[in-house]
C-alpha cells in the first residue's frame, strides 16, 4: 500500500468488524476509508458509511472540551471544564454515592459504541475494582445466542467464508445491504462462480430481498412456523438424513412424530408465506447438501426469537448439510476466540456476590423497580462509555423518567453531544478509533484484528483507557490494568491467551482463528457433553438468570415450534411494528452525519397501501402511531413490500427528530426475553391514527 494508506479496524456494532485501508492526509486528519483487500473477509468492501468516515471524525460537532451542566437537567446548559476539575468532579459524585448507598448503587453503563475490546470492557476493571453494579448485556445479542447454543452447545459454526462456495445460501433474519455488507461479497461471489441461488427470508422488502432469487415475506415472529414446516416437507418426502440425525442428534424420531401436524397449510396461517412457497424453498434445501444458513439478529429481538433461531438452525440438522463444505448454518463465531480478557475487565477481582443489572431494563432499575433492584439500593450515579440509552434503550418514557431525578448523578464519556450527554452532569469527549489504539473480534467471521492509532484526535478528547485509570487514581481503586498503556494490556492479553504478541500482530494487523473444518462443522460432534445437537434442548438451564418469569420459561416449547408468546395484534393494536436498522444509521451512530441524514430524509412508518387506504391515509400523511405505553408522530410511506398488518420504522433516529421529542422506542417494550433475557424490539402491537 502506498506509505499514506494504514491498516486498521472498524470499531463499530457490526458482525462484519471490516479490516480498512484508511488514508492519512496529515498527522490529525484522515480521507478515505476502503475494505482492506487481502483480509479474505473484508475482501475490500466496506459500508457507505464507514467509507466516509471522515465526515464523522472531522464533524464540527464533535465534543472537544470537559463540559459542566450549569442549567437544570436536559436543558442543554453547560459550561467548559478543565478535565483536572471535571475528574475530580465525577470523582466525587461517585464516592459521595457510595457514601450514602454504599457501592452498588453507582452502576458503569456501556455497550457496543465501539467494539474494542479495552476500550469497550476495560470500564469492567473499574467496576470490579470497586464493586460497582455488574452489567447483563441483552438489548443486541442474548435470545439469538440462547437460541443458537441451545442446538450446537456453543456459538461457533462453519467458516463464513464458505458462503462463497456453497449452493444456496439463505440469509434469514437479517438484512446485510444495510448491515453486514461482506455477507454479499461472499454470496454474490457464490452466484457468479458457482451459479449459487440465494434466498432472504425477512419481514419486508429490504436491500437484501431485493438481491435474492427468491424472497419469503414472513409475518413477524413467525420464522419457527416456517422453520417447522420446512422440516416437516423434509421428513415427509424422504430428504431428511436419518444416519446424521441417528449419529448427531438427540431426538430425530420425537421430532419427525412432533412435526407431523406442522404442515405447510398449518405454517402458511401462521407465517403469511405461502403454501407453494414453503414446499418449494423445503425441496430447495433438502436437494442442495451445500445449503448455508446465514441467521441473523432480526432473532434476537422476538420474545420467541429464541425459539425461532433454534428451529431455523434445525434444518441443518434434519439435513445433516453440516458435513458438507459451505453447508450447514451460521450465527456467530464468538466462541473461537478463546481470549483470556482477566487483565482488560479486572475479572480477577471480581466479586460475585455484587448485583448484576439488566441492561435493558435501565429505565426501570432507575425507576426503582424491585425486581431489577432485589434487596439493593437505588441506582443514585450512573458513569455512561459507548452508549446512548435516552434514544436507544426500550421502554423510552420510563428512561427518560429515569434519568430526570435530581437525586441521580450522571458522567457521559461522549463524541457528540447525544440525548444521554444532554441530560449528564459532566460530560467528557471521547476519541474515535482512528485516535487511539485497540483489538478487536469478528463475531461475524475469524479475524482478531488491530486499530492502532493513526492520528491526533482533537487536542480535548480522552480515550477511554485513560479515563477510566484517571478516575480509578481519583477512587482508589487498584489494579495493575490501571498502571499500564493500551499496547501493554494488548500484548500481555495476546500473550496469556496463546495468541503471540502484539509486535507479531502488528506485522499482518490481523490473525485467521477460523478452526478446522471438522471442528467448525461439528464433525467430531456438537458442543454438547454427549456431541449431539439438541432438537430438545433444557431451556431450564437459564433460570439462573431470574430475567423472566418462571411461569414463561415454563411455557417455551420442548421441540422446535412456534411459541405463541409474541405481542399479538388485537382489533385495538391490529399493527405488528418492526422497528428495523436504517442502511446509513447504525444503532444512534451516524445519524449525526450530513450525508446520513441527507439519505434517510426523516423518521417514518412504512405500511401496506391498502393498510393505509383502510384507515383514509395517503402516502406521506402525518400519522400517530401507539400502544399502551405511549405514542409518537411520524409520517406514512406507502410500501407493498410487506404483509398486510406489518409496518416497520428503519433507524435510531435522535428523539429531536419527532414531533414530540420522543423516538420510536416509546413503543417498545422492555420485559426480559425468555430464556435468559433481552429486549424485543421488533415485537410491538400497536394502533395507528391518521392526523391529516
Amino acid at each position: 500500500m502506498p506509505d499514506d494508506v494504514v491498516l486498521s479496524t472498524c470499531p463499530h456494532d457490526c458482525p462484519s468488524v471490516c479490516s480498512l485501508e484508511i488514508e492519512r492526509l496529515s498527522p490529525t486528519r484522515i480521507g478515505r476509508v476502503r475494505g482492506a483487500r487481502n483480509n479474505t473477509y473484508t475482501a475490500g468492501v466496506v459500508c457507505e458509511k464507514v467509507g466516509r468516515y471522515a465526515e464523522r471524525a472531522h464533524h464540527p460537532d464533535r465534543l472537544t472540551t470537559p463540559l459542566r451542566r450549569i442549567g437544570s437537567k436536559g436543558s442543554g446548559t453547560f459550561e467548559p471544564v478543565s478535565w483536572d476539575d471535571a475528574l475530580d468532579e465525577v470523582a466525587e459524585g461517585l464516592l459521595k454515592a457510595e457514601q450514602r448507598h454504599g457501592s452498588e448503587t453507582v452502576w458503569p453503563y456501556i455497550y457496543a459504541g465501539t467494539m474494542g475490546l479495552v476500550m469497550r470492557d476495560g470500564i469492567g476493571r473499574l467496576r470490579h475494582a470497586k464493586r460497582y453494579s455488574g452489567q447483563y448485556h441483552t438489548i443486541c445479542t442474548t435470545p439469538a445466542w440462547e437460541g443458537f447454543i441451545a442446538g450446537t452447545g456453543i456459538l461457533m459454526g462453519p467458516d463464513p467464508r464458505e458462503m462463497g462456495i456453497s449452493d444456496l445460501i439463505v440469509i434469514w433474519g437479517t438484512n446485510p445491504v444495510n448491515t453486514q455488507i461482506n455477507v454479499m461479497t461472499h454470496v454474490t461471489r457464490a452466484r457468479k462462480e458457482r451459479g449459487a441461488k440465494i434466498v432472504v427470508i425477512d419481514t419486508y422488502n429490504t436491500g437484501t430481498a431485493q438481491k435474492a432469487d427468491m424472497f419469503i415475506r414472513v409475518n413477524p415472529g413467525s420464522d419457527g412456523a416456517l422453520a417447522c414446516a420446512i422440516m416437516h416437507v423434509l421428513f415427509r418426502d424422504g430428504l431428511a438424513n436419518h444416519d446424521f440425525m441417528a449419529k448427531f442428534t438427540d431426538a430425530p424420531q420425537e421430532l419427525e412424530q412432533h412435526l407431523k401436524t406442522r404442515t405447510p397449510a398449518w405454517a402458511a396461517g401462521i407465517s403469511g408465506v405461502a403454501v407453494e412457497d414453503i414446499e418449494t424453498l423445503a425441496h430447495m434445501i433438502g436437494t442442495t447438501p451445500r445449503t448455508y444458513l446465514r441467521l441473523g439478529y432480526g432473532f434476537t429481538r422476538s420474545r420467541n426469537g429464541a425459539v425461532n433461531m433454534h428451529a431455523a438452525m434445525s434444518i441443518a440438522s434434519v439435513t445433516g448439510s453440516w458435513l458438507n463444505e459451505g453447508g450447514g448454518a451460521f450465527h456467530n463465531n464468538g466462541a473461537i476466540f478463546q481470549l483470556d480478557t482477566t487483565l482488560i475487565e479486572g475479572l480477577d477481582v471480581r466479586d460475585p456476590s455484587i448485583r448484576i443489572l439488566d441492561q435493558s431494563r435501565i429505565g426501570a432499575v432507575l425507576c426503582g423497580d424491585r425486581r431489577d433492584l432485589g434487596n439493593g439500593p437505588p441506582v443514585t450515579a450512573l458513569f455512561i462509555q459507548n452508549t446512548n440509552p435516552m434514544s436507544i434503550a426500550p421502554d423510552l418514557t420510563k428512561v427518560h423518567e429515569g434519568f430526570a431525578r435530581d437525586d441521580l448523578f450522571v458522567c457521559v464519556h461522549e463524541q457528540f453531544m447525544t440525548e444521554t450527554a444532554e441530560v449528564a452532569d459532566i460530560v467528557l469527549p471521547a476519541t474515535m478509533f482512528v485516535e487511539h489504539d485497540d483489538i478487536y473480534k469478528g463475531g461475524g467471521h475469524q479475524h482478531l484484528s488491530l486499530g492502532l492509532k493513526l492520528i491526533e484526535g482533537p487536542a480535548g478528547c480522552w480515550n477511554n483507557h485513560e479515563v477510566v485509570c484517571a478516575l480509578a487514581n481519583r477512587l482508589g481503586a487498584d489494579h495493575p490494568g490501571f498502571h499500564l498503556s493500551v499496547r501493554e494490556i494488548i500484548d500481555q492479553t495476546l500473550q496469556s491467551s496463546g495468541r503471540g504478541s502484539l509486535e507479531d500482530l502488528e506485522q499482518t494487523n490481523w490473525m485467521d482463528c477460523q478452526p478446522s473444518f471438522n471442528e467448525s462443522h461439528f464433525v467430531d460432534g456438537f458442543g454438547h457433553a454427549d456431541g449431539r445437537f439438541r432438537f430438545k434442548p433444557d431451556w431450564s438451564g437459564n433460570r439462573k438468570r431470574r430475567y423472566v418469569e418462571a411461569s414463561v420459561l415454563a411455557s417455551v416449547p420442548k421441540l422446535p415450534d412456534h411459541w405463541t408468546i409474541v405481542d399479538q395484534s388485537t382489533p385495538e393494536k391490529p399493527f405488528r411494528l418492526v422497528t428495523a436498522p436504517a442502511r446509513t444509521y447504525l444503532n444512534s451512530s451516524f445519524n449525526e452525519t450530513v450525508s446520513s441524514l441527507k439519505r434517510e430524509g426523516r423518521p417514518d412508518i412504512q405500511i401496506h397501501p391498502d393498510d393505509a387506504s383502510e384507515l383514509d391515509i395517503l402516502d406521506g400523511d402525518r400519522v400517530r402511531i401507539g400502544n399502551d405505553q405511549g405514542s409518537l408522530v411520524l409520517h406514512a410511506r406507502y410500501d407493498d413490500g410487506l404483509n398486510r398488518g406489518t409496518v416497520v420504522s428503519e433507524g435510531i433516529w435522535p428523539n429531536h427528530a419527532f414531533e414530540e421529542g420522543m423516538g420510536i422506542n416509546v413503543l417498545t417494550s422492555a420485559e426480559p426475553v425468555a430464556p435468559a433475557g433481552g429486549a424485543a424490539l421488533h415485537d410491538t402491537a400497536i394502533w395507528i391514527k391518521n392526523l391529516s
